[in-house]
């Protein structure tokens, strides 16, 4: 029975020297007694102890294993289970005839490794997540003190402090653990794996993290059993916002239902504000049925319109913008969101790529008057994203009367119906778009109708050669504006 003797306190290197003598040795996993330092050697009964061979411990002929093979021992060394060393040799052993072992995850050993692997990185997550620095009160000069303290489950100081070297460059700091200490002074990292004596240090800075934590902590996303998985008891100690934790769970019922009465009274800010300007301007010009006689005394009706139920949702109006007479008028579906917001007409994503299409083209957008169909944001909420709905029938009739407005003001030779909303506000009929886009159409005396697709289509389809087809086809399209210019 081969006896070795190990620190065992995460050093890959001093089990691999062992492990390289015993296979060059040929020695079988069970006849190795593997031991921690200052641990009895055998079992009573067992023989004496036989030491390493020493030409091979000597040797450097390395041994060939797979790279993951290494991989995983670095990780499996650091743990704290005992017979860890034993399932490493063993592993290695077989490897040299099964060089496929690893693969075979029903294995009990590659199960077991498998297991301690996860363990250790499990621990490494933690500690980059729950160590707390202190500062060193003194001399405060360009680089200030720091000091952690920390209680691994196993031997992970010197697979993890590299992260705080990386990410803490810009101050000294030592973490300290039973297991280890690291110190960084922004020339080098030093690690020790002598265990390091309990730091207990109280910081200025935690009644502010404090304070910090309270604030941020969400009642409505409470769920004790996945907080308690990720953030275990066991490092409440060492947290400062710990005390604070069991008080907001109590009062995490409560609190939601607090929140919940104020939801529907306390609309995001810039929604307030918008709609009270949006109320100023209906008491000074309030809506009628007759029509204004001007663009600006219209935009100004639009501002108060409640034909249809979007009103109570939408931040604004976003009425239509251009030359006052205009040849070309485009009238697109409905605001998006950035629309809503800005309370302008295709600012957004597709207006952007309405834009460029133009610009290839030699089309000046400022020569056009740009419209909607539908002159409030339809949407539906998903968390804090604003996701958009296509206007029904009944929304697109109730904003036909601005339109025909719009249209009447602005004397158009041409009216460009980007998409199948457009299409049917301006004409009142529902045809599949295929059938009439591209073509030229009369609406009136003197005035004709172009259909295409809305740009929002190319940017839902997937980049590649069928969105570069419709793209052009789309440009293709746009081109047939061209001629109505003076």
């Amino acid at each position: 029975m081969r006896t070795v003797f190990l620190k065992g306190r995460g050093d890959f290197t001093e089990w691999r020297d062992a492990a390289r003598a015993l296979l060059q040795a040929d020695i079988e996993p069970q006849a190795v007694d593997w031991r921690l330092a200052g641990e009895a050697t055998l079992l009573e009964g067992a023989g004496e102890p036989q030491p390493m061979p020493e030409p091979l411990a000597a040797a450097g002929k390395a041994v060939a294993v797979p790279a993951a093979f290494l991989a995983l021992a670095q990780s499996v060394v650091c743990h704290t289970q005992p017979a860890r060393f034993a399932l490493l040799y063993r592993l290695l052993f077989r490897l040299r005839h099964e060089r496929q072992l690893l693969e075979i995850v029903s294995d009990a050993d590659v199960i077991e490794a498998l297991r301690l692997e996860k363990s250790v990185r499990r621990d490494s997550h933690k500690m980059k997540a729950f160590v707390r620095f202190k500062e060193v009160p003194g001399e405060k000069g360009p680089r200030r003190s720091f000091v952690a303290w920390f209680e691994p489950d196993h031997f992970i100081v010197a697979r993890t402090a590299p992260f705080f070297a990386r990410r803490f460059a810009d101050m000294d700091w030592l973490i300290a653990t039973p297991k280890g200490s690291a110190t960084f002074n922004g020339e080098g990292l030093v690690v020790s794996d002598q265990p390091a004596e309990k730091l207990d240090r109280q910081d200025v800075a935690d009644d502010l993290w404090r304070v910090y934590y309270a604030n941020i902590f969400n009642p409505a996303r409470l769920k004790v059993k996945a907080m308690t998985a990720e953030m275990p008891k066991k490092y409440w100690k060492n947290l400062p916002e710990a005390s604070l934790i069991p008080g907001l769970i109590a009062q995490a019922e409560e609190k939601v239902k607090e929140m919940a009465e104020k939801a529907a009274s306390q609309p995001p800010l810039f929604h307030a504000r918008l709609r009270e300007r949006a109320a100023t301007a209906l008491l000074a010009d309030p809506p009628h049925d007759a029509p204004s006689p001007t663009l600006a005394g219209l935009r100004r009706q639009a501002e108060g319109c409640t034909r249809c139920p979007l009103h109570c949702n939408a931040t604004q109006t976003v009425f239509g913008e251009g030359p006052e007479r205009a040849d070309i008028m485009v009238v697109g579906e409905q605001p998006g969101d950035q629309e809503d917001l800005a309370g302008r007409a295709f600012v957004g994503p597709a207006g952007k790529l309405f834009d460029g299409v133009l610009s290839e083209i030699g089309i000046d957008r400022q020569a056009l008057y740009v419209t909607n169909a539908v002159k409030h944001f339809k949407y539906e909420p998903r968390g804090k994203r604003r996701i958009h709905q296509k206007p029904n029938q009944g929304e697109i009739e109730a904003c036909r009367w601005w339109l025909g407005q719009e249209v009447d003001l602005v004397q158009p030779k041409l009216v460009v119906a980007m998409g199948a909303s457009a299409y049917f506000s301006l004409t009142g009929e529902k045809r599949p778009l295929s059938e009439v886009r591209g073509k030229m159409m009369s609406i009136g005396e003197d005035r004709r109708l172009l259909v295409t697709v809305h740009p929002s289509y190319l940017l839902r389809l997937q980049e590649g050669e069928v969105q570069r087809r419709e793209r052009q086809l789309f440009q293709n399209d746009l081109r047939g504006m061209k001629e109505y210019f003076m």
